[in-house]
């Protein structure tokens, strides 16, 4: 292929054009407001180069909504194509890079950022500390995470999206099939994401267990933190096992090493297993954090203390462990064998022994509880069945014999998106509501945040119900048209209604941000849920350095004893506050690194070559960098807790 071509605009159409035209006129829009309110010096400042956990904890957060967005127009193109026979809207190689890049946005860039934002907001204020234990690292995290995501959302319009599948198998992902730089996109945007997400690992497992405030015992942590820190070993553990995967990948690609081939010594399936050793944790490394937020919600709405809290950390470190042991049940119609078969099926339906204790412990907290309906409880109680079926039917495709009838069917489609969306999605959007004074100090509006839920509850159950009916008639996932004979119309076009349910929801949700910003009172309590946890110790919004006085820990509901029994939670006198400085080096090397990304989807060498030595100056700078952080006076401390309410005690 002519070098010059590798830059066409993949599939020219009104579509593409105005695309770049939207991203042209937003990239106008954002450059010229900064300039016209002369906002440069303040986004510096502030956020490029901020490492107060909280702000890159927001800025998770936005990077999670737009990749929601960008990952639902996908969603709603695969709709609206296949919700029709014979459909003509968009063609096979369309199709193929639509599906492919809304499941990668989706699981990487959209729930994986939603997860880390909360973590790095709530997790520091669960525990009392005062941010994490590496602050320029978890700016790095992030801006990895942040450059990976545009590396790949940029093939959309320039040389083309990966159309293999968010699995990108071998051969299919290999230089005959693939001859686009689609899946050099692919290789190199979760390479340098992946990176962030490993480094993310280990911050927050070395905070969680070095910095959590005196008399937190590991048995007395919230079990959001609990979640957090089960969450971020199977990372540290899995992650590593993409990261090889993605290099041997890349080298097939671009060196012709034959790792994954069918031919000279290669092997193809080995490409199934490394991807699925990490891409069945990696379920679980988006659903534990779920499980956390829940239990916090539903004890909090429920009036009462999470029922069985030892269980709970029990039944989350048996689901870590048994994540590593279920990956083969993704092909078992690939030739393993019975014996091989029969073990992995085992496994997966163990793994359904431990989540069904958690949704046990739920249900007996909300018993004889005092339940507010309030909208981060409508989603932790649609939750529950939704995912019990999305569960159930899990159960029903780790029975090897059984999933010869199931597999590559929209069966398996319906039963993944009724884990993820309400185990995920629904989690989020919880978490979201349920910090949302906690981050910005006024609350979303309710109405508005029960007619989103209720739009997107009914919306999961209408789009992804009908095709547990359509695969069991056979209907093959990927497939970009079919024919009126086939009798799958019908379906995919409730399908189809169900998906605008959803997108209405959607909208609502950003509407209600837009409304609350306006219009919310911010004249609110500093606890507005009657809530348990430490992190509403603080005031609403939380201050640069979280608490004036790290608190002092009894119990598991150390803020609930506090407002209840009197207990002294802050002993100590206010004292000045040491606090590290901002950097932008981590900005710079996520610049660097986006170059790197590019140069290498090209095969641009010189340019490649430029940038890894980029990437190590910077790490050989920070090496010699002598910066020991600043102090908060006592003063300014004192003055800021006056602004933004009473000394507390």
């Amino acid at each position: 292929m002519d070098f010059f071509d590798r830059f066409a605009v993949p599939n020219p159409g009104p579509t593409i054009y105005a695309s770049m035209v939207a991203i042209a006129l937003t990239v106008f829009a954002i450059i010229f407001g900064l300039t016209y309110y002369k906002k440069w010096g303040y986004i510096w400042r502030e956020w490029l180069t901020t490492v107060d956990h909280k702000r890159i904890g927001i800025m998770y957060l936005i990077s999670a909504l737009l990749m929601l967005f960008r990952g639902g127009a996908d969603a709603i193109m695969m709709r609206a194509q296949t919700a029709v026979p014979d459909n003509n809207l968009l063609g096979a190689q369309e199709y193929n890079e639509i599906f492919t890049t809304h499941g990668v946005v989706m699981i990487i860039f959209m729930a994986m950022a939603f997860i880390m934002a909360l973590m790095n907001f709530v997790v520091p204020l669960q525990i009392g500390a005062r941010d994490v234990a590496f602050p320029r690292l978890n700016a790095l995290s992030y801006w990895l995470y942040f450059s990976g995501a545009m590396l790949f959302n940029i093939s959309f319009v320039i040389g083309g999206s990966p159309d293999a599948g968010w699995s990108s198998y071998f051969p299919l992902a290999g230089n005959e099939f693939s001859q686009s730089v689609g899946t050099n996109y692919y290789m190199f945007a979760l390479q340098i994401s992946g990176i962030g997400t490993l480094i993310t690992g280990i911050n927050f497992i070395t905070t969680i267990l070095k910095m959590r405030a005196p008399g937190m015992t590991l048995m007395k942590m919230p079990m959001f933190t609990w979640s957090a820190l089960i969450t971020n070993l199977i990372i540290v553990f899995a992650f590593p096992v993409l990261t090889i995967a993605l290099i041997m990948g890349t080298m097939d690609r671009l060196f012709a090493t034959n790792f994954f081939t069918t031919a000279d010594g290669g092997m193809d399936m080995l490409w199934a297993n490394l991807f699925w050793v990490w891409g069945h944790p990696e379920v679980y490394i988006l659903i534990l954090p779920a499980f956390g937020i829940y239990s916090e919600i539903i004890s909090t709405f429920a009036r009462r203390n999470l029922y069985g809290y030892k269980s709970m950390v029990i039944s989350m470190v048996a689901i870590s462990a048994l994540s590593f042991l279920v990956w083969v049940h993704h092909f078992f119609t690939m030739g393993q064998g019975a014996l091989v078969n029969s073990i992995f099926s085992i496994t997966t339906m163990a793994i359904a022994v431990p989540t069904g204790i958690k949704i046990f412990n739920w249900l007996f907290t909300l018993r004889k509880g005092k339940i507010v309906f309030t909208v981060p409880m409508l989603y932790s109680l649609g939750f529950i069945p939704i995912f019990t079926i999305g569960g159930v039917t899990g159960v029903m495709l780790g029975m090897a014999s059984a999933d010869y009838q199931y597999h590559n069917t929209m069966f398996l489609v319906a039963h993944f998106h009724l884990v993820i969306i309400p185990g995920v999605v629904f989690a989020m959007l919880a978490g979201l509501t349920y910090w949302w004074p906690k981050m910005f100090g006024f609350m979303l509006n309710e109405r508005i945040g029960k007619w989103a839920f209720w739009f997107i509850a009914v919306g999961v159950c209408v789009t992804f119900f009908p095709m547990f009916i359509s695969g069991l008639d056979g209907q093959a996932r990927r497939m970009y048209t079919y024919s009126e004979s086939t009798g799958f119309g019908l379906w995919n076009m409730i399908s189809f209604i169900g998906a605008i349910g959803l997108l209405i929801g959607f909208v609502l949700i950003v509407y209600n941000i837009y409304y609350s910003t306006r219009f919310a009172s911010r004249d609110i309590p500093a606890d507005p849920w009657d809530a348990r946890s430490l992190e509403w110790a603080t005031h609403s919004p939380v201050p640069e350095y979280n608490f004036a006085v790290i608190p002092t820990v009894n119990s598991t509901e150390a803020f609930w004893d506090y407002k209840k029994k009197g207990f002294k939670l802050f002993k100590n006198k206010i004292d000045q506050i040491h606090m590290p400085n901002n950097s932008g080096l981590p900005f710079i090397m996520a610049i660097i690194f986006f170059v790197w990304g590019f140069a290498l989807v090209f095969a641009m060498w010189g340019v490649a070559i430029a940038a890894t030595i980029g990437i190590f100056a910077c790490l050989a700078y920070r090496s010699f960098e002598q910066d020991d952080g600043h102090y908060i006076p006592v003063k300014k401390i004192i003055d800021t807790e006056k602004r933004l309410g009473e000394v507390r005690e």
